[in-house]
């Protein structure tokens, strides 16, 4: 049995003069159709009472083109207008998704700012990619770095303009693959992340952080000082804005590439990949906070997770209030007093005594910790690991609360 797998593929366009006016043309439209459906959409509350759905706002797009203020409207790409509408009704029902949650931050869509908001908008078929062009309705072809291969079958298209001026697309492609295989468990690994050292593993493998916006801290901040002398609107403020834009995108390269290698070897190197649900959000709102946000961590548990199902591996997420750094690994005897400074610590058993490495021990226990759990889930019966439709079920174990 097959399964389909959705893949982004995201390449840098190089577009002309001409193509690049395009482009922009058609951001500005999905821009100022978003703005007048939602428009559209609270003053129809405010005198009825009642929602107007997309198949209503459809039929005024069609009637907004027939009038001579808005005719320009039909040169533009029908389809990436229609999704314009689309998304506007999908962030109307997230919105009230999140009221019956009771979420705090309810999300309710804003109108777009020509000033502020990125220029991009989306095309859900007919953009195909073609050697080294882009295939574009309304536009043609435009050429792209095509760094790899596309493979699948694509089923639409973003287009984006980056801060820096730069222009890229992003492909979703889906293609048939080998159904996911439970295979038996014979190397594991528990990875305890953190800000001295990036991820300490339970092998004893420690891979440095690399503080990647740290390191380019100075540059920033002369770039950002040169940025707020220039006069606003002038030229030289442009460009002074795309070279603070273009050290931006570096440090988001750096991190990305550095994560991106680093969970595909722990996935091609072992069969189960234990590692502790931090809250990020949390410590989002400390004074670590910038160093949290730049260690990317939520990344790349995303990255390993979503490669975890592509290469029939296992990923299990420890609770956050298991105590993996107070215990001993050698005896389970737990230190209470253990302190955020303390690195290395002994066990105060008399029986034991282990002198630990403090991310070392933290790092032996997620492991222990994570097999246990995983062997808990095959133990409990042959019908978890597929559902009832003989699909693989997720590999991905989340416990919401530890020991």
């Amino acid at each position: 049995m097959t399964r389909t797998i959705q893949t982004t593929y995201r390449y840098r366009l190089n577009p002309t003069v001409a193509q690049e006016n395009l482009l922009n043309q058609l951001a500005g439209a999905r821009r100022f159709v978003w703005n007048w459906a939602l428009d559209r959409k609270k003053s129809h509350y405010q005198q009825t009472g009642g929602t107007l759905g997309f198949a209503a706002l459809s039929a005024e797009l069609t009637r907004l083109k027939q009038q001579p203020e808005t005719v320009w409207l039909r040169e533009m790409h029908a389809q990436s207008l229609q999704q314009a509408l689309r998304d506007l009704d999908s962030a109307y029902q997230q919105f009230f998704r999140r009221i019956k949650r009771g979420e705090r931050h309810k999300g309710f869509p804003r109108f777009k700012s020509r000033k502020t908001d990125t220029p991009r908008f989306r095309m859900p078929q007919d953009v195909r990619l073609v050697d080294s062009f882009l295939s574009v309705p309304k536009i043609g072809m435009i050429r792209a770095v095509v760094h790899r291969p596309l493979e699948g079958v694509t089923k639409g298209a973003t287009f984006k303009r980056e801060p820096d001026g730069h222009w890229f697309v992003s492909l979703v492609t889906e293609q048939q693959a080998e159904a996911r295989t439970e295979r038996p468990v014979h190397t594991h690994v528990g990875v305890d992340v953190g800000l001295t050292s990036l991820a300490v593993f339970s092998n004893g493998e420690t891979i440095p952080n690399p503080r990647w916006y740290r390191t380019q801290c100075r540059k920033l901040r002369r770039a950002q000082q040169a940025l707020s002398r220039k006069v606003r609107g002038s030229h030289n403020r442009g460009k002074a804005r795309v070279v603070v834009a273009r050290l931006h995108q570096k440090i988001r390269n750096q991190r990305n590439d550095f994560l991106h290698k680093l969970s595909t070897d722990l996935v091609r190197h072992f069969d189960l990949v234990s590692l502790e649900d931090v809250s990020i959000r949390g410590l989002a709102k400390t004074k670590l906070a910038k160093s949290v946000l730049d260690a990317g961590w939520g990344m790349f548990r995303s990255m390993l997770e979503y490669k975890a199902d592509r290469n029939d591996t296992h990923v299990v997420a420890i609770g956050r209030f298991f105590a993996s750094s107070k215990t001993c690994g050698a005896c389970g005897w737990k230190r209470d007093d253990l302190t955020l400074a303390m690195r290395e610590w002994d066990c105060l058993n008399p029986a034991c005594g282990v002198h630990h490495d403090r991310d070392l021990n933290a790092a032996r226990n997620i492991d222990h910790e994570g097999k246990r759990l995983f062997d808990l889930r095959i133990a409990a019966g042959h019908a978890e690991t597929q559902n009832a439709c003989g699909d693989s079920v997720s590999p991905i174990v989340t416990v919401g609360a530890g020991r």
